[in-house]
């Protein structure tokens, strides 16, 4: 992303914003309140139109839509069941039907909701939405996936059990880029801290040296439990 900019109505909600997403990792996004983080995630996703700057991939973009993925702290249903839900990005690849239902049901274990096939996916509780979105999502085996605080309304329980199929996505070579006001939670999953503050990253640095001693007072505030405008 290079001199990346998103506009409202004239008015300057991200950028000029200038970061480079390395191929593996896991970078925690943080700020306060309207710092910008969901809109550099969208921006970085392509779901947010730039005003200005460009955001280029190692690949040709119509590949990097392919292999990427975003989760919305409020999860997007489908009115089908659950099993519906996990092989419907499957079937738009033209996976057969018998392939796209075992894969669906292979997922549907791993996220705890293997009991849950024939539900109704919007009758969920809010964590099982959550854990149905993030398997909906890993489902097509993306290389790098975004998340918008994916546990921002969610219990201890269901905080861990996402934590836990984060962690094993990255494991097994995901690239996560996630925002979350959690500082707790940015401690146990980030390699890389990205602060924002009015739209702009003021800090871009490895979790544990960003923790120790963050450089900005902002940041150093934010750490501290302070109210951070």
């Amino acid at each position: 992303m290079k001199g990346a900019v998103v506009k409202r109505r004239g008015k300057t909600l991200l950028g000029p914003v200038d970061l480079d997403i390395t191929a593996q990792g896991f970078t925690i996004v943080m700020g306060p309140n309207g710092a910008g983080k969901t809109k550099l995630l969208r921006a970085l996703h392509g779901i947010e139109r730039l005003a200005a700057g460009t955001v280029t991939w190692q690949v040709p973009v119509r590949e990097a839509q392919e292999r990427q993925a975003f989760v919305f702290q409020a999860p997007i249903m489908l009115r089908r069941s659950v099993q519906d839900n996990l092989a419907y990005p499957l079937r738009l690849r033209g996976v057969a039907t018998k392939d796209a239902n075992a894969r669906a049901a292979h997922w549907a274990d791993r996220v705890g909701l293997g009991d849950a096939l024939g539900r109704s996916a919007p009758r969920l509780s809010g964590g099982e939405k959550q854990k149905l979105a993030l398997a909906r999502a890993l489902i097509r085996d993306p290389d790098i996936i975004f998340l918008d605080e994916p546990c921002a309304n969610l219990d201890g329980r269901a905080t861990r059990e996402i934590e836990a199929i984060l962690k094993e996505a990255q494991a097994g070579g995901t690239r996560i880029v996630m925002a979350t006001h959690d500082i707790g939670q940015a401690k146990r999953l980030a390699d890389t801290v990205v602060f924002l503050m009015h739209g702009k990253i003021i800090e871009n640095r490895p979790a544990k040296a960003f923790f120790a001693g963050p450089q900005t007072p902002q940041a150093a505030a934010l750490l501290q439990g302070d109210i951070v405008e």
